[in-house]
């Protein structure tokens, strides 16, 4: 027997009862977990433990029959090997400050949210590490192409675990292994992670770009230019440029842009069809985590000194009135210049 199959199971937590959390929950689970999901909605987690579906984030998906969820946050991260955390980013700091004390000395946290905070400019694994009073070599991070509709269907997917400590990028990808399921580690965890929040801004551009009806040209200029913003802002960051080719930069990317499972992409079409943002957002549904963060990106970027272009064409049209129309003008009335300044 290998290593993996003598090692003992492994209790994970997922604190939010989401798509994705869901999705992420299977996936702990089909790796060999013991596992608990936490949710808002007395409901939705009496649903998830007796018939092992969670029909308002993942209809028609059967869930393994080992999970369970409680509303009760603190009794399920209580002995926790590892706590999955799968919230919306803006609300991240506050839902896990009134758990430090229940979180134990050894627990890894792992954060599968993707954006950045409003007002600080911290990233979620800095949020998770200040909210729960833990060493940054505790968190990890968990980013790639992976649209919950999809690895919910046991497509098979590849993904990144980033974390600032090996053991830690270890466990974690032990914990999530599956047939379907590819984890490799890394230890750009600024990379990582800001791969994950811009390229949701990206997708709402693209999503826009595509509700004005237009094409292929389009949405490959908007794509290829994100992904030198991205880079841009991350190598400011100290972040390593390989990480941006890879399956949390690129890949995530172009599965955001281009699949219709996409909230950010989703979002953008909408209002490319004429939609205001709240009729957007509700028509939607979910977190479109791309609206918020546009702005905590922006100022991120313009606190090291970083043009991004799309970003701020974004966050014009979404919080500063810029007509649908007039983004895709924006965008190429930048000065001339060679392509990868």
């Amino acid at each position: 027997m290998t290593a993996a199959q003598t090692a003992p199971r492994l209790r994970a937590a997922v604190l939010g009862a989401g798509s994705w959390g869901t999705t992420f929950a299977a996936v702990l689970s089909d790796a060999g977990c013991d596992v608990t999901i936490w949710g808002r909605s007395a409901q939705n987690c009496d649903e998830i433990t007796r018939t092992h579906r969670n029909e308002a984030y993942l209809p028609g998906v059967a869930l393994p029959t080992g999970i369970s969820a409680s509303t009760d946050a603190a009794g399920v991260i209580a002995g926790a090997d590892l706590v999955a955390i799968a919230i919306p980013s803006q609300s991240a700091r506050a839902t896990l400050e009134p758990l430090r004390e229940a979180f134990g000395p050894r627990t890894v946290a792992v954060s599968l949210m993707k954006g950045v905070e409003l007002g600080g400019d911290r990233r979620m694994s800095q949020v998770v590490a200040e909210a729960l009073g833990i060493d940054a070599d505790r968190v990890a991070v968990v980013s790639g192409p992976n649209l919950a509709k999809e690895i919910a269907q046991h497509q098979p997917t590849a993904t990144v675990v980033a974390s600032t400590s090996e053991e830690t990028a270890r466990l974690v990808a032990r914990a999530c292994a599956s047939s379907y399921f590819r984890p490799y580690t890394n230890d750009d965890v600024v990379g990582v992670e800001l791969c994950g929040a811009v390229k949701n801004v990206i997708a709402i551009a693209v999503g826009i770009s595509q509700g004005r009806g237009l094409g292929y040209n389009t949405m490959a200029t908007v794509i290829t230019r994100g992904l030198v913003e991205i880079t841009r802002l991350g190598l400011a960051l100290g972040a390593d440029a390989e990480t941006f080719a890879g399956l949390a930069g690129l890949g995530d990317l172009m599965a955001t842009c281009a699949s219709p499972d996409s909230r950010n992409h989703t979002l953008g079409v909408r209002l490319g069809q004429g939609m205001t943002l709240d009729d957007a957002i509700r028509a939607t549904g979910g977190t479109a985590e791309g609206v918020k963060s546009s702005r905590s990106v922006l100022e991120l970027a313009a606190s090291v000194g970083v043009e991004m272009p799309i970003t701020a064409a974004v966050v014009a049209v979404l919080h500063g009135g810029l007509p649908v129309d007039e983004l895709a003008p924006l965008l190429l009335a930048r000065p001339h210049k060679a392509e990868g300044l």
